[in-house]
């Protein structure tokens, strides 16, 4: 292959991405305008944990690196609630034996961009991108320095550089939105070199309009991650001294406040982050193509954004070998084909952090959550609940929406009926007319 390809963002995405492309024998570059994470210390409160799952190891294992990254998973098999008064309720997250991974970002980043340099991948840091011409397929960086490539991939996060210079192209729509609510990250320091909570969980305080969660990390220690809304009481804007963090979290999250001695100072220290959407089409302009963040940013309230963002890679490599690597088929194909999967996954993040943080702990969800149980325990395979499809499996996102929308619709209907009157032939009955008749909401 004699292509070169150029990446710019040297991101989970892009690292991964080089190493697949390297190894099927292409010339590839990353230009990324950090300098380089292995070589500067990481902000404190902006670690962010990520929760990898099926979608994500499948393209690590496609690239060869799985193995170098398993030792630093950490494996949650489903949600450990807290409520108020500190009392703990267990959700599994699938069947016996399914579970997400709770990894470090950066600690992952640096494992991929190793792993990209180790396949030999040029990585060259302190490169931010400022001009693309995609007729030429160039690249002018902000040190003077202009590249040709054959291939230019956009994966340089929510507010990259490349879909930036494609918004000034002739039809291309973009949008962002932020949400009301924005994160503040805390630590939970171990005692003895050993872990405060149950490390196999993921820790989640539901508190209406607001929730705290903690993933564990390698070194012991969680990170937890306030998700609240900057307006409103209460809110960012409400908490100014001491005095009202203090009460705040004594309120709401006592236990979890009794586990960070300095809390207030780290409250006062860490940044309080927005959290953004973002929509784009089309996704490329020539031989110039965005995936992950760049093409689809999201909110992380599925554990999804760095998953969806690698099956981004599999399927594109996939799809790119199987058209025999003609880029002017693969681009626009991928991206008419992507799209409404990308679309689909923002969807389903923005709901699941209303459960999340409402609805985990309320009686008719557990109702809810009761009943699909005892329907995937009879129809284990016509009957997958969402988050599985949604976390152990490859089912499109966009059909995995479709299929809750429908489930949710049938579990509405019966739910309305004493439990020991529910017939599970005639729910599944009714699922299958659903499923197969052209569903439309409220039919």
């Amino acid at each position: 292959m004699k292509d070169k390809i150029t990446i710019v963002g040297a991101g989970l995405v892009g690292s991964l991405l080089a190493v697949i492309l390297k190894k099927k024998g292409f010339d590839v570059q990353i230009f990324e305008k950090r300098k380089d994470p292995r070589k500067s210390e990481i902000a404190e409160g902006r670690s962010i944990n990520l929760a990898l799952s099926h979608r994500g190891i499948r393209p690590l294992k496609m690239a060869g690196v799985f193995e170098t990254i398993e030792p630093y998973l950490i494996p949650m098999k489903g949600r450990m609630m807290h409520d108020q008064a500190g009392e703990l309720t267990f959700q599994p997250y699938g069947k016996e034996g399914q579970f997400i991974n709770s990894v470090s970002r950066a600690q992952l980043n640096e494992l991929l961009i190793e792993s990209a340099e180790q396949a030999g991948v040029d990585v060259y840091f302190d490169h931010k991108c400022t001009d693309v011409d995609f007729e030429a397929s160039t690249l002018t960086f902000e040190n003077g320095k202009t590249i040709q490539a054959d291939l230019i991939v956009g994966t340089d996060g929510a507010f990259s550089a490349i879909r930036k210079q494609m918004q000034f192209t002739d039809r291309f729509n973009f949008s962002q939105h932020y949400i009301e609510h924005g994160y503040k990250e805390l630590c939970i320091e171990p005692v003895d070199g050993k872990f405060l909570m149950e490390p196999n969980y993921l820790h989640i305080w539901p508190r209406g309009n607001f929730m705290l969660i903690a993933l564990p990390n390698a070194d012991k220690t969680f990170t937890c991650t306030l998700f609240f809304p900057f307006e409103g009481t209460p809110s960012f804007s409400t908490l100014k001294s001491r005095e009202d963090i203090d009460s705040f979290f004594d309120q709401y999250f006592k236990d979890a406040k009794d586990l960070m001695p300095d809390l207030v100072d780290q409250f006062f220290h860490n940044p309080t982050s927005s959290l953004v959407t973002t929509k784009c089409e089309p996704w490329h302009k020539n031989r110039s193509i965005l995936l992950g963040d760049a093409a689809h940013a999201i909110v992380p309230f599925y554990g999804q954004g760095m998953n969806s963002g690698f099956e981004d890679v599999r399927l594109f490599a996939e799809m790119a070998e199987a058209m025999n690597w003609d880029w002017d088929k693969i681009l626009p194909e991928f991206s008419n084909r992507r799209k409404k999967d990308a679309d689909a996954i923002l969807d389903l993040a923005l709901h699941n952090f209303i459960e999340m943080r409402d609805h985990v702990g309320d009686p008719n969800f557990l109702r809810r959550k009761k009943l699909e149980s005892k329907i995937q325990e009879q129809y284990p395979k016509e009957w997958i609940p969402l988050y599985s499809m949604v976390t152990f499996s490859d089912m499109p996102y966009s059909e995995a929406l479709r299929l809750g929308k429908i489930q949710k619709q049938v579990m509405d209907e019966f739910l309305q009926q004493e439990e020991d009157e529910i017939n599970f032939s005639k729910v599944m009955e009714r699922f299958n007319a659903l499923k197969q008749g052209g569903w439309k909401a409220g039919q």
